[in-house]
Parts: structure tokens; sequence; C-alpha cells
């Protein structure tokens, strides 16, 4: 990590050995070799110091009450990158979890010029790692800084090896064009008006740097300019690393060896089961109750659409043709200048390879390189009962209203409901706003948090429009983000993603 070359491969074999036969030596050495690059992996994930020793300290536990299951024990550096992979993941999961705690830096001894020149060069690094998705800048930083190959990625995240290889395949490819791109915009800037447009301000944020990416790769312009070759890892030795607390040692090594704590291990290791044919961890699946509570989110932007559409249908039989229109109607939103990118639903958990966060359990193994089977349980299509309006037989007709009757109540304005939406692994997700009680003229007036929107409109009685939000990231992120966005007249929605 930041040029720092691993252990090698003799060295897990030994370990991992040393580990089966109950050596505490072989525990303290590592916790020695292992723990610093462990600590700084899931502090990214993690986004919290708290939470990043926590996961440490569970790793290092499983690992010592699971290494019998490894079967290659040469693969122990990797293996203990998965587990520590589905630990911060069920962390993640936990609406108790300490967030905004973000680790001290490790001290470098560079002077003012070179510190200088570093944060120069990280401006550049993390605005060509804006570009990526959030699973490939996780496979360029395991892959890059930490090391690990292909195989191990394989491991990590629960991929066949095929899908593995492409995507460390693609996001060196991304990595290498978003690089080129932003070189051409610092260094070049003045030569194109778009360039110079697109980069007033650094970092870039996702959306611009993808935006830049898409203009240089077609811009006469700008294709002319040729930039200097820079290596990925010459590139990522200038990004932080998180310092591990000199204290997390000892709290660490008693907890997996004191013989009153033998319990507290058990359920430790329990949480990182179940393990495949090879000894490594399945990725991380969320309790059957909260995946129901993400299915539930996920469903719900659907099914509003749907009552919606049977609502028009209605008002178009009884002759208001035009009181609900499509999803964008009545003011839509404003995304951003050349952001693209598929859809997302509610939760945004795509990835370059169509995996989610938590991959369908799949070998680490080289020889098993198909997919496992994925289950896609379509929802039975709900039946809304059909209403028909019943004639009354009564003949008798209401009396005139009189001279003194008073004019019936002008429509009174309504109010604005917000729901918020996760982009997952995406760039971006839609808001549902929605108005209630009477017609609602909207607007966005503000975000919170590393995320942007905009835009207005008019909305019926009841019509609804969707506001898409897109992740504003300075710099690099291997965690998750939330933040906001306020509307006209009073009402809010909350946004997260992944990273």
């Amino acid at each position: 990590m930041a040029g720092e070359p691993g252990p090698g491969q003799s060295d897990d074999i030994r370990l991992a050995e040393a580990l089966r036969d109950g050596d505490v030596i072989a525990l303290t050495e590592v916790y020695d070799t292992y723990a610093p690059f462990l600590y700084d992996y899931c502090h990214g994930l993690l986004r919290d110091r708290v939470e990043a020793a926590g996961a440490l300290r569970n790793c290092v536990i499983a690992a010592r009450e699971h290494v019998g299951r490894l079967n290659e024990p040469d693969r122990l550096r990797g293996w203990l990158y998965a587990i520590a992979r589905k630990e911060c993941m069920r962390r993640r999961d936990s609406p108790n979890r300490h967030t905004g705690q973000e680790a001290p830096e490790a001290d470098d001894d560079l002077t003012d010029d070179q510190l200088a020149r570093r944060e120069e060069r990280r401006l550049l690094a993390h605005s060509a790692l804006a570009a990526l998705t959030g699973r490939q800048r996780e496979a360029i930083d395991l892959s890059v800084r930490h090391e690990l190959d292909e195989v191990d990625l394989s491991g990590v995240f629960g991929m066949p090896l095929e899908e593995t290889l492409r995507l460390v395949e693609e996001s060196r490819e991304d990595l290498a064009a978003a690089l080129h791109a932003a070189l051409i915009a610092q260094n070049h800037w003045k030569d194109c008006p778009s360039v110079s447009a697109l980069t007033e301000s650094w970092p870039l944020s996702p959306q611009t740097s993808a935006s830049l990416v898409r203009h240089v790769g077609s811009c006469p312009v700008c294709g002319e300019r040729d930039t200097p070759p820079l290596p990925p890892d010459r590139l990522l030795s200038v990004l932080p690393i998180a310092a591990i607390p000199a204290d997390l040692r000892l709290d660490v090594l008693t907890a997996a060896t004191a013989a009153d704590r033998a319990d507290n291990r058990r359920a430790i290791a329990a949480w990182t089961e179940p393990f495949d044919e090879y000894g490594w961890p399945l990725p991380y699946e969320p309790a059957p109750s909260r995946a129901r509570d993400r299915e539930s989110r996920r469903r719900r932007g659907p099914l509003i659409g749907v009552a919606a559409a049977a609502v028009a249908a209605v008002v178009v039989l009884v002759g208001a043709m035009s009181a609900f229109g499509g999803e964008e109607d009545g003011g839509g939103s404003s995304p951003q200048a050349g952001a693209s990118g598929p859809a997302p639903g509610d939760s945004g958990s795509g990835s370059p390879t169509g995996t989610s966060a938590d991959p369908s359990p799949t070998s680490p193994s080289p020889s098993r390189t198909s997919a496992s089977p994925s289950k896609s349980p379509s929802a039975s299509p709900s039946k809304s009962p059909s209403k028909t309006p019943s004639k009354s037989t009564s003949t008798t007709t209401a009396p005139p209203p009189k001279d003194n009757d008073d004019p019936p109540p002008p429509s009174q304005p309504g109010t604005l409901s917000a729901a918020g939406c996760s982009m997952g692994y995406e760039d971006w997700c839609a808001v549902r706003i929605t108005a209630v009680g009477g017609p609602v003229s909207w607007r966005v007036t503000s975000t919170s948090g590393p995320v942007e929107a905009g835009g207005s409109g008019s909305l019926s009685a009841g019509q609804s429009t969707t506001v898409r939000v897109w992740r504003d990231e300075n710099g690099l992120c291997l965690g998750s983000r939330s933040g906001s966005v306020s509307f006209s007249p009073g009402a809010s929605a909350g946004v997260s993603y992944h990273c």
C-alpha cells in the first residue's frame, strides 16, 4: 500500500499453518504484518475510526477461529480481506453504528514543498477516480494499493473469476481515460472553452469528471493532446492512509486470546459464517427483516407510479385529460450537464459487472468460472379492484340553488411530501415528490451533504414527479455517504449512497 510491498505467499503459508496450530505468537505476527493495511481498508469502507477498529478486532478473532477452513493457506492475506469486508458490510447495515469520527492520516515526515506537491497530485487522483463507479474504485484500491491479485479479489467480492478479471480490466481502462482527461483539464484547459467551463473547481465531482471524459473522447481539439503516462500505483500512492491507533494492538490481541472471552469470540466468529467449499466467507446478506424493508423501499416508487397511472386512467374516463401526466410532468428534474448512465432503482445497487454490493456467493478459485444462478423473484402483480359507479334509481332532483347561497370555496393549496432514495453504487437516484390535498408549486431550495439537485414546477392535487439527485464527492470515497434535499413548500428527503 502506498508503495510498500505486502508479505509474500511463503509468509502466508507459514502464518496460516501456525495459526491452525494455535500459536499465539503467530497471531501477534499476523496482527503486526496485516493490521495496518486491514485497518486502512476498513476505515475506507466505514469512514469512522471506532467502527474500523471494531471491524479489525472482529476480523482477527474470526480469522483465528476459522483458519482451519481455509483450503489454500497461501491465500491467507486475501482471505483476511474477505473477512474484513464482510464484517464492514455487516456494520454498515447497522442503524446504530458510529459515524463521522474519521481517523487521522498516517505521518509521512514530508517537507512543506513535498506536502504541496502531494496535495496537487491528490487533487488529480481524486478527480480521475471520481469518474469511476464505487465498485471500480474499490477494485482499483485493493489491486493497486493493497496489492491483491484477481483471484483474491474474486474471493473478496464473491464474484466469478471471469467477472473479476473483467472488472479489473475495465476499471484500469476507465481510470486511464479519466486520468488522461484530468491531465488535459489541468494542463490544457485554456485551449478548449468546454474544458475550461467544466473544470472551474478542483477536485472534480463525479458527474463533472464523467462529462469531461466524454468530452475529451469526442473533442477534436482535446483529442490532439498527449499526456504523460502515469501508472496507477504512482497515482494512488499519494492518497491518504488511515493511521491505526497505537493502543489497538493490545485490545485486539487480548480479545482474541483471553480465556474469559471465549463465548464472545464464538459469537463474533458466527457472524462470518457461512463459508464456501474453499473456506472463503460468503458475501454478507442483510437480515431478513432488514432485507424486506429495503425491498419495500425499492418497490415503493414503482407502486406509486402504478397508482398514479390508475388514477390518471379514471380521470381520462371522466374527461379530465390533463390532470395527471407522466413521471416527469410538473417541472421534473434538472440533471447536471453531461450526466448519463442507467437509471437505478431506489436502491441503486448496480455495478459495472451487474453485481450488487454483496454479490451472489461464488468461489474465489480460478477454476470456478461460472456465475451462480441469479435469483430474480418477480412480485406477483397486485390487482386493483375496478370501481364501477352505481346508478341511482331515484328520480328526485336536487332543488335549484337559492340566490343567497354561498359560492363554492376556492381550491386550497396543498402540501408537498417527499420520499428519499438511495443511489447504492450508482451516481444518482430519484426523489419522488407528491402534492397532497391540493395543487403545489414547488422548487428545490437547498441540499446538505455531498449531493446536488435542482428543479422546480407545479403539481396538481395527488400528482407526483421525480427529482434526480446526484452525488457530489470531493475525492476518493470508499464508504457510505448521506445528505438531504429541501423543497419549497416545506418538504425534505434523505439521500444516501455507497462508494
